[in-house]
């Protein structure tokens, strides 16, 4: 027979209804039962171990401490490829001069020394020679941004200082009028300054002139180089040498003008080189000194200059010398390296800087003639004020000098116009020269070094726009080389002219680079 009541309730009976009059040991039996017939097993259970004790991993409660233990985990393991020592710097400066799949122009010319300071060649573009091309990248004169990779081979716009300037270095060449000529290239940004002067080195090269190139003289001034004072007399400016630049720019001379060179040899005897010279050395023997070893490369370059500086004569001629910089502003300020009393070194005490501004300015000659070039960069350029304000000045001079009447037509103008009083005030009125701004900092030693007061002949040449018949040349040889896929039309050649203002990396920009 089934019971009428079931254990939970028999089991409830068995407990006091008053619990707290019953003992500790009368409520332990029943604490059984509960446990042991419950359906809920996990309150009975015993409270869950804590799992954050001994993990470091987890977060620690409020107020407990722990201690953390480092583990031992594997270490990763970089197996891609370290860059060598200078891979970065030469991908960054590698130039590509010819692309296969740009289209072949048909009839380009090539410049050739007779054609030098043709005026006919103006507008046109014009391929530089095979040889030359080798000897400008020997001499770094090419740049990464002068788009050379867009077409076949390497060619240029023949522009009005173009012809300008192979004029001067026919007839230096031809002549032999021993004349020197000192330009600072200046201009805006991308009006092509380094494009000139790569055309002008050209131009020396085709000639045969020894050419000593500068292509950056922001390496000179950044502190990058190594360098060690010279030795001096008491109370003698300090200079300091750059072998290792030195070095490298010994072997780039002797590269690009190894022909020439080659052919010339040591007229001097050299008693202060450190290693005792054989009879009828070459030159470019000479240079080799230097360029293998940079702790003879300050020796070597002296004795080079000595060499090419010397006057030209029947048993030791001498060609005419070209010397170029690119990057003005960077040696017309302090540099980045120290003294031995941890002040900044200025650029005119570092001999290679003051070796170039030297003839630039003309304290150092060339009796053989030539040409002393400087070209200032408006995109990588610091802040010169010094420079700014010496080169406003020269160019206000040359610009006063161009407009001034002569004498006798000034009378002239006198007597006939009415505005006769208004003449005469302009012609006492005295040229306007640029001043000072008080609140900038000028370095005394740049505006000293290029003031016109010593009766140099250094000249300022600014980049003037391009015309529009420049424009239009150019923009054809776009259009052959496939990279214009447009009409060359009068329309087209107004409308790109104006958008650039003349200005040659603007049109390039405007006409393929930019895309809508």
């Amino acid at each position: 027979m089934a019971l009428q009541t079931c254990w939970r309730c028999s089991s409830r009976q068995q407990i006091s209804h008053l619990p707290f009059l019953a003992s500790p040991q009368a409520r332990q039996p029943s604490l059984q039962l509960i446990a042991t017939f419950t359906s809920s097993t996990g309150l009975a259970a015993p409270p869950p171990k804590n799992k954050n004790k001994g993990n470091p991993q987890l977060a620690p409660k409020r107020g407990e401490k722990t201690t953390f233990t480092k583990t031992n985990k594997r270490e990763k393991v970089d197996k891609s490829r370290r860059p060598a020592p200078g891979e970065r710097k030469a991908l960054r400066k590698r130039i590509v001069l010819s692309n296969t799949n740009a289209l072949e122009v048909e009839g380009l010319e090539e410049f050739a020394p007779q054609s030098l300071g043709d005026g006919k060649l103006r507008g046109q573009v014009i391929a530089l020679p095979g040889p030359v091309v080798d000897q400008l990248r020997a001499v770094e004169a090419f740049k990464t941004t002068q788009g050379w990779n867009l077409f076949r081979k390497p060619a240029t716009l023949t522009r009005k200082e173009t012809v300008e300037y192979g004029g001067l270095v026919k007839s230096i060449s031809e002549q032999g009028n021993k004349d020197v000529v000192r330009r600072v290239f200046i201009g805006e940004k991308s009006s092509g300054k380094s494009m000139l002067l790569l055309q002008v080195l050209m131009m020396t090269f085709m000639e045969e002139w020894v050419v000593i190139h500068i292509p950056e003289a922001m390496e000179l001034a950044n502190g990058h180089t190594d360098y060690a004072p010279l030795p001096a007399e008491k109370g003698q400016r300090v200079l300091y040498q750059q072998p290792t630049y030195l070095s490298t720019l010994l072997g780039s001379i002797s590269k690009a003008n190894k022909d020439v060179l080659s052919k010339l040899n040591v007229s001097h005897e050299h008693t202060d080189f450190p290693t005792p010279l054989p009879q009828n050395l070459s030159l470019d023997s000479l240079i080799g000194y230097g360029a293998q070893d940079s702790t003879l490369a300050h020796a070597t370059f002296i004795a080079l200059m000595k060499e090419l500086t010397s006057p030209s004569t029947e048993e030791y001629p001498r060609p005419p010398l070209m010397i170029s910089l690119d990057g003005l502003g960077h040696i017309m300020k302090s540099t980045a390296y120290s003294s031995p009393d941890f002040k900044p070194i200025h650029a005119h005490d570092l001999h290679l800087p003051q070796w170039f501004i030297s003839h630039l300015v003309g304290s150092s000659g060339l009796p053989n003639g030539g040409a002393v070039i400087a070209s200032t960069s408006a995109s990588n350029r610091p802040a010169t004020p010094a420079l700014d304000l010496a080169l406003s000045r020269l160019e206000a001079q040359q610009d006063a000098s161009k407009v001034r009447p002569s004498p006798n037509d000034l009378a002239a103008a006198l007597k006939m116009s009415p505005i006769a009083p208004f003449l005469r005030a302009t012609e006492q009125q005295p040229t306007l020269v640029p001043q000072r701004d008080p609140h900038k900092v000028y370095d005394k030693r740049v505006l000293d070094v290029l003031s016109n007061e010593k009766g140099n002949n250094l000249r300022v040449q600014r980049l003037e726009p391009l015309t529009k018949e420049d424009a239009r040349g150019l923009l054809e040889y776009y259009a052959k080389s496939g990279v214009l896929r447009q009409r060359v039309e009068e329309r087209l050649v107004g409308e790109k002219w104006s958008l650039s203002a003349g200005v040659v990396g603007e049109l390039e920009r405007c006409t393929f680079r930019m895309r809508i």
